[in-house]
């Protein structure tokens, strides 16, 4: 996954309405009723359905540090995905998206202006119009680096040009060098 997709998916999980499973019994028994068999919660996390089975049953309480990531990964993916979908729906078509971040922008401008990219510290509420080209572009499996072009396009018109009011002259602003980046929904 790429810096913007996980952003995405720490965003969604800040919505949760109910805790996930927090024991490995619990953990497991979720995916087993997500996956349908041990077989396939074994094929998701990579070790045998053996091990699911002695993790279901308490025989085995405590995976390799790798494994149990995974274990909670899986969960936390596939926790209240009707939550996450209310959340998206209402960000994309009234809340918008807040984007706070520390990276490198650079853009083209007109002749006389500087276009070095630098970095900046920036925090923007994107309207909800960039909210849906986000999700839309994840829930289509784009690239991380199309996933970033939404939102340099939306820091862009609502960051630089403000609307509209300034630096009309300003296009193709980039996204590069990510220090970190939160999105709130």
């Amino acid at each position: 996954m790429g810096e913007i997709e996980d952003a995405l998916d720490r965003a969604g999980q800040e919505h949760f309405t109910k805790a996930p499973p927090e024991t490995l019994k619990g953990q497991i028994g979720y995916l087993i009723r997500q996956f349908g068999s041990a077989r396939a919660v074994a094929a998701q996390i990579g070790v045998t359905a053996d091990s699911v089975n002695r993790y279901r049953r308490g025989a085995r309480k405590h995976p390799p540090k790798d494994v149990a990531a995974r274990i909670d990964e899986a969960v936390r993916a596939r926790w209240q995905p009707q939550v996450r979908r209310r959340r998206q729906k209402q960000a994309a078509t009234t809340g918008g998206i807040t984007v706070e971040t520390r990276a490198r922008f650079g853009y083209t401008a007109p002749i006389g202006t500087t276009d070095d990219g630098r970095f900046r510290r920036l925090t923007v509420h994107l309207p909800p119009t960039y909210a849906q080209r986000l999700f839309d572009a994840q829930a289509a499996g784009a690239p991380d680096r199309e996933l970033r072009q939404v939102i340099a396009d939306g820091f862009r018109d609502v960051y630089f040009q403000d609307g509209g009011h300034r630096a009309l002259g300003l296009s193709d602003v980039q996204l590069s060098d990510i220090d970190y980046l939160d999105l709130d929904y």
